[in-house]
């Protein structure tokens, strides 16, 4: 039995990835944020008028896509990004204070020292900048931690990053899109980036946009699309992101309090998901992921990966689209990339890497190195 909640009275209309790219020529964070959001009302066949919520961050102010939709009267969103800012648009339009959102992010041209890491990467804070304690060693850190306690092998971790990186490459709109089969072997292989990380077991960097339409359930049934609902979801910080080092101790099951909620709002488990869209910044992420969010018991992540059960065919495929590591990870749009990709497997147009029968898809953003974790679950049908 689901626990009733405002938010099962709202309906994604809308989703649009732009073009994405390592890099996009002649393009600007703002440019593609507008892209995104014209791409995403587009393909809920609305126009600018029907739009009275607006939640956008990236290279466009919220404030300014309000002008740029007509200067209507409007809700405004906090500017977040991903499932933060679904849940805030799902919240204000079940509360009644607007009726049709438009969500959108975008980023390009911000990467540009190609010889360094990612500048979003590279923490400036007094207690972690002088050991060079950048996002791949932070997120090193959890990962070889598990290793010791459980022993979760490298040979796990090369199975998740090749079961996503051969889904990306199936995806034609995905920036490694052609590169596959990638095997395991293929991610042991590639260099040590912050042991037990190698380069494959690593996202990567690009440059695009993403949007997303939400409107009530009842507006939704006017339009011509299919309709994809939101049934739970849950937000879990610990700490500043990327600030101070994260301990194995104080954040290795961070998501499992939103997805008990997640799961309680929405009345399932578990055993009813059929697609996992989880957050991949790093292959055990998925291992750390799947224990948080009680799908195996804790230490038993690395085993339970294993022999096809995460790939296309299997019984929880993880990051259809390519995720991180072989679709895209332009900035933060990545975040909302992750909701999408869940919204495509309930329509059913996810082309070859389409999961037969989705009808409910859990979506993630963060990860123990982050020190947050947000849930999300969407559904063909209501509770």
């Amino acid at each position: 039995m689901s626990t009733p909640s405002p938010i099962h009275r709202v309906a994604i209309v809308g989703v649009y990835n732009t073009r994405q790219a390592r890099h996009l020529e002649g393009e600007t964070s703002l440019t593609i944020t507008l892209d995104a959001v014209r791409g995403a009302m587009a393909d809920a066949g609305i126009g600018p008028g029907e739009v009275d919520g607006v939640s956008v961050s990236g290279g466009l102010s919220t404030m300014g896509l309000v002008h740029l939709l007509g200067g209507r009267p409007s809700w405004t969103g906090g500017g977040g990004i991903g499932i933060p800012s679904v849940l805030e648009a799902a919240a204000a339009i079940a509360a009644g204070y607007c009726e049709t959102v438009v969500l959108g992010n975008g980023q390009a041209g911000q990467y540009t020292e190609r010889t360094s890491t990612a500048p979003w990467t590279r923490p400036e804070n007094e207690f972690v900048e002088c050991w060079g304690l950048y996002t791949a060693a932070e997120f090193a850190l959890i990962a070889r931690r598990h290793m010791h306690l459980y022993g979760t092998t490298p040979e796990q971790l090369a199975e998740v990053a090749s079961a996503i990186r051969t889904h990306g490459g199936m995806n034609p709109d995905a920036v490694y899109s052609d590169r596959g089969p990638v095997t395991p072997e293929d991610v042991l292989n590639s260099r040590m980036i912050a042991d037990p990380f190698h380069l494959l077991d690593c996202a990567m960097t690009a440059e695009g946009g993403a949007g997303m339409v939400m409107t009530t359930v009842e507006r939704a049934r006017d339009l011509d699309v299919t309709p994809v609902y939101v049934l739970g979801g849950g937000l879990d910080r610990q700490g500043p992101a990327y600030v101070m080092a994260p301990v194995w101790d104080h954040v290795g099951d961070v998501g499992k309090w939103p997805a008990e909620k997640a799961f309680a709002m929405s009345g399932l488990g578990p055993a009813d998901v059929d697609v996992c869209e989880f957050y991949d910044p790093f292959s055990f992420e998925i291992i750390r992921q799947f224990e948080a969010f009680g799908f195996c018991g804790p230490g038993e992540g690395g085993p339970f990966v294993m022999d096809g059960r995460i790939r296309l065919g299997g019984q929880y495929p993880v990051c259809t689209d390519g995720g991180t590591m072989s679709f895209s990870h332009p900035g933060t749009a990545q975040l909302l990339q992750k909701v999408i990709s869940g919204v495509q497997q309930i329509r059913g147009n996810a082309a070859d890497r389409q999961v037969e029968n989705a009808r409910v898809a859990m979506v993630s953003n963060g990860g123990a190195g982050a020190l947050f974790n947000d849930v999300l679950l969407l559904g063909r049908e209501l509770p």
